[in-house]
């Protein structure tokens, strides 16, 4: 293993380390290799200096010479990604934290239980640098607008954003037997799997809540688990959120971010910003401000960027011996326990 048993000491020979570093092939393992984990192994291998070299699997023997029943094999790589069902998050997050040094990138959510929260946020500052989370939206042109129009001239104060994402995987055969459908063990699989999403990236955006409401539905009647829900957030910024997150409805992309001065309207293929407030007509009444600035937007490629994104962040942390931002898990972890305190509360 090379990340941490040579990182950290630091000596006059530095140049001739980084150079070093930069030259090893770094060694990946994966617990997860179908669905969404086989688009962050193959991210993995499109970046040079990385190699998967163990794929984890409890059970099944992979087609695959780098498949492992036993854990203890990925100890001594370098990085660990953790993209298995939801659920089993927590024992592997725990298990590897206290038997190996290495990065960890883990998907979200981070757990599913109050008592994973109360791990997380009892471990040392050392070890929770040591993890970064999914939340790949956190990366995207998206949160870059947030961020620009948070109180800019164009927009104002923004005080409304309404979310709709929605899809119609519910309806397919596949999902009888995926483990999102099951509601056994993944009751909450739309807030824990799309929801949680935008939860993040307005926590990430704007701190702290100050209420909440969650509304899930079983809309499809296929699987026993919620494949709907309805959320909405109060800041102590003062923004308040609306997310609609379903996988019963045709496909629906759109948000509207609207401030005390302009408004923001993305609908797939376009962004549109429209300001002033105060625009009227000849009798003087209150008329649509104009539509000042339309520039294209596509969701999908936005999302697939970001996490090419998510996982480099993750990759050039490893690469340049760097632990990640503390603040980057503590958000992660609040965004995590919003959900979990919000279905408690049904």
């Amino acid at each position: 293993m090379f990340y941490f048993r040579t990182c950290y000491n630091i000596s006059q020979e530095k140049s001739i380390e980084t150079i070093f570093r930069f030259l090893m092939t770094h060694q990946i393992g994966f617990i997860g290799h179908r669905g969404h984990a086989k688009k962050l192994l193959d991210i993995v291998e499109e970046e040079e200096n990385f190699e998967v070299s163990k794929i984890y699997h409890p059970t099944k023997n992979l087609d695959d010479s780098r498949g492992t029943n036993n854990l203890k094999d990925l100890y001594d790589c370098d990085g660990i990604v953790i993209a298995s069902p939801n659920n089993t998050h927590f024992e592997y997050l725990k298990d590897i934290i206290e038997n190996s040094n290495c990065l960890i990138y883990c998907e979200k959510p981070p757990v599913t239980s109050l008592e994973g929260i109360n791990y997380l946020e009892e471990l040392p500052n050392e070890k929770k640098k040591r993890i970064i989370f999914g939340f790949n939206l956190r990366f995207t042109k998206l949160n870059d607008l947030l961020k620009e129009h948070t109180r800019s001239e164009k927009l104002g104060k923004i005080i409304q954003i309404n979310i709709i994402t929605s899809q119609g995987l519910a309806f397919k055969e596949k999902y009888l037997s995926d483990w999102r459908a099951d509601g056994k063990n993944n009751l909450h699989n739309m807030i824990e799997n799309g929801s949680i999403h935008w939860i993040d990236l307005m926590v990430f955006n704007f701190g702290k809540t100050t209420n909440s409401n969650y509304l899930p539905r079983l809309i499809s009647n296929n699987g026993t688990s919620f494949d709907t829900a309805s959320v909405n957030l109060q800041f102590e910024s003062g923004v308040v959120a609306s997310i609609f997150t379903s996988y019963a409805t045709p496909l629906v992309e759109n948000i509207i971010i609207v401030g005390t001065n302009g408004y923001i309207v993305i609908t797939e293929g376009k962004m549109e910003i429209s300001y002033p407030r105060d625009t009227f007509d000849d009798n003087g009444l209150f008329t649509n401000p104009e539509n000042k600035e339309k520039t294209t937007y596509s969701f999908q490629n936005d999302g697939k960027n970001s996490l090419k994104k998510a996982v480099n962040y993750f990759l050039n942390h490893l690469t340049n011996s760097k632990l990640f931002e503390l603040e980057y898990f503590d958000t992660s972890v609040y965004s995590n326990k919003i959900v979990l305190e919000m279905e408690k509360d049904l």
